[in-house]
């Protein structure tokens, strides 16, 4: 590498579920590509997520804050400490609603489809709001609820009633009974708050692709829960379209809405939230392109390259907010694509962690040491380039 060159190397991976969080994969990368340029190359990691698991992780990393706690309620009613993220100037919040209505904290008791809700996920809303924050960055994967977001408007404030007049019950439970929504009662900081909702999938609210045929099983839903479930967000859908103006349809069937059992529908019905694919949030609130502008490589992965990684997911995203001749190598636990398909993604070349033939679980175990290992030898090839 000439000396009058110094290098940057940047290290923007998502994390490998399940082996190491985007942050350990960054970090074993440049560890890799430190053994090749030393200190000839200036390194940057930048943990990056899709909006699903590690999102709060990685934008608290990019942000370099600590997460913030407050006491909410789980998916069942229990109180848990939950965190979120705010950003330095106090203005955003980044809320990770699994860390308040996650299926994994609901997993020591039967799952409740019917009853779950989302009231905890308001609770680190109001939070936020409460510390002055005026943008909400919601990410929603890995839900265990099915309510629509009417637990988390109803924590700020809006009520759900049926024909006398009465709140309905929470969770999936009660979406059938809602004759009228009184927003009366709205927070009006969260009301005039700025709101993007990040979705993970582009599945819609309703039928047989929808929120609860698709993921309500997972939630514990059986075939009878699953079409109540349907029919109470279809329901809703249509109770909200009529207080927004809205064509029912607009909410039905729009990609996305069946991400989390419904969430965006309240949020996008009553607080004029926008919808985004969880990598482009991630990118806008940490300023992706502006970090890989002076780049001479960069590398990226997740636990496996494959067709979804190009459908707005982390690598695609790095992919796409790069200089255009700067190389981009993936570092995978598996690659399922060509060398054709990775050149027409804008990926220079792509690399799996696999030494040989080997179970999940000795490659899990070793990730974060295979990565490192796969990034040298990457970047060996490309020294006398940069």
């Amino acid at each position: 590498m000439p000396d009058s060159h110094r290098a940057v190397v940047v290290a923007a991976p998502d994390s490998f579920k399940g082996s190491c969080t985007a942050f350990e994969a960054a970090e074993a990368m440049l560890a890799g590509a430190r053994s090749v340029f030393g200190d000839a190359a200036e390194y940057r990691a930048v943990p990056l997520a899709d909006g699903g698991e590690g999102t709060l992780d990685a934008l608290l990393a990019a942000w370099s804050v600590d997460a913030r706690h407050a006491r909410v309620h789980d998916a069942i009613g229990r109180p848990r400490d939950a965190r979120y993220g705010l950003s330095a100037d106090g203005r955003t919040a980044m809320i990770e609603a699994a860390e308040a209505n996650g299926l994994p904290a609901v997993s020591d008791v039967p799952l409740r489809p019917l009853d779950a809700d989302t009231f905890g996920v308001g609770e680190l809303v109001l939070d936020a709001l409460d510390r002055g924050a005026g943008e909400i960055l919601l990410c929603i994967g890995g839900s265990a609820t099915n309510d629509g977001g009417t637990g988390l408007l109803r924590a700020l404030g809006v009520r759900f009633l049926d024909e006398n007049g009465d709140e309905v019950a929470p969770g999936a439970a009660g979406l059938a009974g809602i004759a009228r929504v009184d927003v009366d009662g709205l927070d009006a900081r969260a009301r005039a708050a700025e709101w993007r909702i990040a979705v993970d999938v582009q599945f819609p609210l309703t039928g047989p692709r929808g929120a609860a045929a698709v993921f309500g099983p997972q939630k514990g839903a059986g075939p009878e829960d699953v079409a109540r479930i349907d029919a109470g967000l279809a329901h809703l859908a249509g109770v909200l379209a009529d207080v927004s103006g809205a064509d029912p349809a607009s909410y039905t069937d729009r990609p996305g809405f069946g991400a989390a059992g419904g969430i965006a529908l309240g949020c996008v019905a009553l607080l004029g939230a926008t919808t985004v694919a969880g990598s482009e949030l991630v990118s806008d609130a940490i300023g992706l392109p502006g970090i890989l502008a002076d780049a001479s490589l960069v590398l990226t992965g997740e636990g496996r390259f494959d067709e979804q990684s190009l459908n707005g997911k982390v690598i695609d995203l790095v992919a796409r907010s790069r200089p255009a001749e700067v190389p981009v190598v993936v570092i995978a636990g598996s690659i399922a694509l060509d060398a054709a398909e990775c050149r027409a993604a804008g990926v220079t070349a792509a690399f799996s962690i696999a030494s040989g033939p080997e179970s999940l679980d000795e490659l899990v175990r070793h990730a974060c040491t295979r990565i490192r290992e796969t990034a040298a030898q990457a970047c060996g090839l490309l020294a006398h380039e940069l």
